[in-house]
């Protein structure tokens, strides 16, 4: 079982769009070029962190040097950071910090510590509140998905707990949205795409779509969405099919350790929610 790969896929769907933005909802997920980014390297950097208990800015800094060149490359900062002698935050509030943080909604199975060990993934680099603020919302947003919560309870939950405006609709961001590398910027926009989402590829397709960032608000829509959906078998297997080895090996040491209380009756909740939205229909 391989966990995390929604955030690695939609990483990958994003990465040749990041730069050349996409405002068509029928763009093609896998065009040349397509490959993950440093945004899926820094997953499963923290996701390491978590397997082998320890330091997240050890093990982040290890990946980011076993990898230093990947698609798109390392924000200036982080680069600095990654060869400085010391590892000390640089008070970042970009979005860095959500884009690398859905192994702590996968891999911790209680509300309070999701929302501590967010905070301490980020804060090794990002430390500003709104760097903070992102990974936690990312993360906790994953952590209710898995659990079986519905899109109400979430939004509902992160609107009053962090103040983020989630009012827009996916149609109204695309038309004026604009490259945005913060975490308020960021964050609110993909949390949305998933809201208004009916199956995970649609989730993809809308946070491509919006334009921006458009590989880190991919990383963080299909992380959250992959919780709730579950990932087609044929994209699993796509996203599988970029990634190297020691990466993969991460991944499925990953899905062997996640808490066997992740999801509440996984099987029967969402033959539910299936036959809910065929009624719907």
């Amino acid at each position: 079982m391989y966990h995390m790969l929604g955030a690695i896929l939609g990483d990958i769907v994003g990465s040749t769009y990041e730069f050349a933005n996409t405002k068509d909802y029928n763009f093609d997920l896998f065009p040349a070029g397509s490959n993950y980014t440093d945004d899926s390297v820094l997953t499963v950097a923290v996701a390491d962190a978590i397997l082998q208990k320890v330091d997240y800015g050890a093990m982040i800094r290890e990946w980011a040097l076993r990898y230093p060149h990947p698609k798109g490359a390392y924000g200036n900062s982080f680069k600095r950071w990654m060869h400085a002698d010391e590892i000390k935050p640089y008070g970042s509030y970009g979005n860095g910090s959500a884009m690398r943080v859905s192994p702590v909604g996968w891999l911790f199975d209680k509300e309070q510590t999701v929302l501590n060990e967010a905070r301490k993934s980020a804060s090794c680099t990002h430390n500003h509140p709104e760097g903070i603020k992102g990974a936690q919302a990312t993360a906790i947003a994953l952590y209710f998905a898995r659990k079986g919560k519905e899109k109400l309870f979430i939004r509902q939950y992160i609107t009053a707990k962090f103040g983020y405006d989630l009012h827009k609709t996916v149609d109204e961001i695309r038309k004026t949205y604009l490259y945005n590398e913060s975490c308020q910027g960021t964050v609110p926009e993909a949390l949305i795409c998933f809201f208004e989402s009916n199956s995970f590829e649609d989730a993809i397709r809308k946070a491509i779509s919006i334009g921006g960032d458009s590989d880190t608000i991919g990383a963080i829509t299909g992380g959250i969405a992959e919780a709730f959906y579950d990932i087609p078998v044929e994209l699993a297997n796509k996203a599988r099919s970029y990634l190297p080895n020691d990466m993969l090996e991460i991944l499925k040491l990953s899905g062997e350790k996640t808490h066997p209380l992740a999801i509440d009756l996984d099987a029967d909740t969402k033959r539910l929610r299936e036959r809910f939205r065929k009624l719907k229909k």
